[in-house]
């Protein structure tokens, strides 16, 4: 089935830009057919390939955001948007390398020179990271979250139960967001601590949902870490979750954005193919009617992605949580929307999971719930109004 992008997605963007994303559009289309990724995730969870992501690691695309003294290839967050987008539309097989990128954004702000050599090395070479957040009656309510970490003899001793941590059975390590202190003000006394996949006492089981198996329960059963692998300031965990909400809504936003990009190739190519009636299914006024409206909402979303970067290049330290927050809640919205529409316009073939429109719509619904549901984002959009 022919992929047919829609016009414009290189509009705006340098010659050099351009020729950025014609390479990686190319490297995908040439080395993650779905044959060659069935036989790369033969035996994995998730959708994730050690293998691609060093060879993208060798091409310095996974040293996007990394300084180039701690072994990156230097370049904008913008970049890395334009790197998202692709790879999703082209289906890499780097699943891990979205929140990857939110631990980096991480380390780049509060992380000690040791940490920077040591994990930002690991992820330009092609390594993952992940970070834990949720658990099993904390959520959307981060502040209520109990796993707790205390100091003793010279070491972080941490305890609790995390939930839908992802690809953290790839990373070397992974970011805990625990409680240090107690407080009357929840928001108090939170802070980051960054534990190894083999700590003693960590465990990580995959958890089966509609997507697949790339989502983990972790269990910190007096897990024993250093007092060096706490991230920034004790207690100040807080602060430094909503210094990172512009990097990791904007890059779940690129990701959703191609995952959409993806799907309407898909449909484009198949309603150009297809023959009801004696004549192609595309030239039926009600299937073009939604692929035109479909069309000019990518573009919409796209120069709202690709905005929102900028600014946070223009300045890392700004908080945009309006523009953030639109950019997510827009993208991951529309890759639900592509893929209803796609399995409704494919018709039986949709369904089937023969073809890939109906993967395409269970990556798509997940997009709308994790890095904050859409009611969240929704919420947050309305109180920078005022409301």
């Amino acid at each position: 089935m022919p992929e047919v992008a829609v016009a414009g997605t290189d509009l705006g963007l340098t010659d050099e830009q351009q020729d950025f994303v014609r390479s990686v559009r190319d490297f995908c289309a040439r080395e993650c057919t779905p044959e060659k990724v069935r036989e790369l995730l033969a035996g994995e969870d998730g959708h994730h390939s050690d293998e691609i992501a060093r060879r993208m690691a060798d091409l310095g695309w996974y040293g996007l955001c990394i300084p180039e003294e701690y072994g990156g290839s230097g370049g904008t967050f913008f970049d890395a948007v334009l790197f998202l987008e692709e790879w999703m539309r082209g289906e890499a097989p780097i699943g891990a390398y979205g929140v990857t990128l939110i631990v980096v954004g991480a380390l780049n702000r509060f992380g000690t020179e040791e940490q920077k050599r040591d994990l930002l090395g690991r992820v330009a070479q092609g390594g993952s990271l992940a970070i834990a957040m949720s658990e099993p009656d904390s959520g959307s309510d981060v502040a209520s979250l109990r796993t707790q970490a205390r100091r003793d003899d010279g070491e972080w001793v941490l305890n609790g139960t995390k939930m839908w941590c992802s690809y953290a059975h790839k990373a070397s390590h992974t970011l805990i967001v625990c409680r240090t202190e107690k407080g009357d003000n929840p928001h108090q006394g939170m802070s980051m601590v960054l534990v190894p996949r083999d700590a003693e006492g960590f465990t990580i089981t995959p958890i089966d949902t509609m997507g697949g198996r790339e989502t983990n329960e972790l269990h910190l059963d007096n897990v024993r870490v250093p007092e060096d692998a706490l991230l920034g300031i004790e207690g100040n965990g807080w602060t430094q979750l909503m210094a990172g909400l512009n990097n990791e809504r904007v890059i779940l936003a690129a990701m959703a954005l191609g995952l959409a990009q993806r799907t309407f190739d898909q449909t484009l190519g198949y309603v150009k193919e297809r023959k009801q009636f004696g004549r192609p299914v595309g030239s039926f006024q009600a299937l073009q009617h939604r692929l035109a409206d479909l069309a000019t909402e990518l573009t919409q979303v796209r120069l709202l992605v690709r905005w929102v970067a900028k600014l946070t290049d223009e300045d890392p330290g700004r908080m945009l949580p309006q523009e953030a927050s639109m950019a997510k809640l827009a993208a991951t919205e529309l890759a639900k929307k592509a893929a209803l529409e796609g399995v409704q316009m494919m018709g039986g073939y949709g369904y089937a999971t023969e073809y890939p429109m109906e993967r395409y719509l269970r990556s798509a619904v997940v997009t709308t719930i994790y890095g904050g549901t859409s009611e969240i984002q929704k919420n947050i959009i309305a109180k920078t109004l005022g409301l």
